[in-house]
């Protein structure tokens, strides 16, 4: 295809109303997803597949699912990363597994599907270089309910149930009407920082604006936002952004731009009694800085669904850290979630054994 014809064929591809591709599965609509610009079809070394290999975690239903999507194509479901290298020789499909050592058993391998939206320990993997695999995640499939998980630590924090929660194991009525209201008070006219506005932060923050907060939010790559959003500021403008928040969300993706962006001076540019909420990734965060913004009363508390170390182990300093509230890397686990993973498993191998667009592709460079 000439670049004329090329320009011509993305000018035509059908996109809904709201920006999307048309067509989508009813589970996939209004999570922003976004097709390739490209035909996989025109992509270097695409044909049509004859063997897929994929993680099983639908039950009796994934291969049955799949093989509908791609009549006379072979599918091939496994349980383990050993089951998965001894099937990947032939395949030019791999779904769920991010392994170098099940790429170095593959022979014709073009196209790799991860089911989650983390991709950090797999694009800087040698199978990635020069632009031999194409890569697709699930991007923005769990966003809603890292979103509601997101409110619900923002509320539990700003409303004390932690120390509600301490009394009823102790078995005690413990209103403590001596004691003043929570200094945060209500939500509503308090302003919310969202640092990462993509797929979860875009979810947070129109919570947040529902809840009657005022939504500012920073990005990597543009000013653009949603009318919710009443600022969007880029990545150098997230210490002065957080001089003026009420609560801050990490919500962005681990690049070397954003890995340990949390740390002390961030956390001296926080207001006092400011709420730090960390729902992105681990290594984002400065652990020992964090207590120790936390020890000295420089921020009033936070809350972390992921951490770093992970899993956190038994004895860690966090574990004991004062006003803190953590749950173990859940905030993205829903039976709708899962749901959409596998309504953009089947999605994505219908198109490219079509030839045709792929959603959800990784920017290897970016790495998100």
């Amino acid at each position: 295809m000439n670049r004329i014809c090329m320009l011509l064929a993305l000018a035509l591809l059908p996109f809904s109303a709201s920006g999307e591709p048309a067509g989508l599965p009813e589970a996939l609509q209004g999570l922003g997803l976004r097709e390739q610009r490209v035909a996989s079809r025109d992509l270097p070394g695409w044909q049509k597949p004859q063997r897929v290999v994929v993680r099983s975690i639908f039950g009796e239903d994934t291969t049955a699912a799949l093989q509908a999507v791609a009549p006379g194509v072979e599918v091939i479901a496994v349980t383990t990363l050993e089951e998965a290298r001894e099937a990947v020789p032939g395949a030019q499909v791999l779904i769920g597994y991010c392994s170098q050592d099940v790429f170095d058993a593959a022979d014709r391998l073009r196209w790799v599907q991860v089911f989650f939206a983390g991709v950090e320990n797999c694009v800087g993997l040698p199978a990635f270089e020069g632009d031999k695999l194409l890569l697709t995640n699930g991007q923005r499939l769990g966003s809603p309910t890292l979103a509601d998980h997101t409110i619900a630590l923002m509320m539990a924090q700003t409303r004390g149930l932690a120390t509600y929660m301490a009394s009823q194991q102790r078995g005690r009525w413990e209103p403590d009407w001596n004691r003043p209201p929570p200094a945060f008070g209500e939500v509503a006219n308090h302003t919310m920082l969202v640092v990462g506005l993509g797929g979860i932060g875009t979810q947070v923050a129109k919570r947040a604006h529902g809840l009657g907060m005022r939504v500012i939010a920073t990005r990597n790559s543009r000013r653009e936002g949603p009318d919710y959003v009443d600022y969007v500021g880029l990545a150098d403008e997230v210490w002065t952004l957080a001089a003026q928040a009420d609560v801050v969300v990490n919500a962005a993706p681990l690049t070397d731009s954003t890995r340990g962006l949390f740390d002390e001076k961030f956390f001296k540019a926080m207001k006092p009694s400011a709420y730090f909420i960390s729902v992105g990734r681990g290594k984002s965060t400065v652990t020992g800085d964090l207590i120790k913004a936390l020890e000295s009363g420089q921020i009033a508390g936070a809350a972390l669904d992921v951490t770093d170390p992970e899993p956190l182990p038994e004895g860690h300093p966090l574990w004991k850290a004062p006003n803190l509230i953590i749950t173990p890397h859940v905030a993205g686990r829903s039976r709708e979630g899962l749901g959409r993973i596998q309504a953009l498993v089947a999605e994505n191998l219908r198109r490219y054994v079509a030839g045709e667009p792929m959603l959800s592709v990784v920017n290897i460079e970016r790495g998100y």
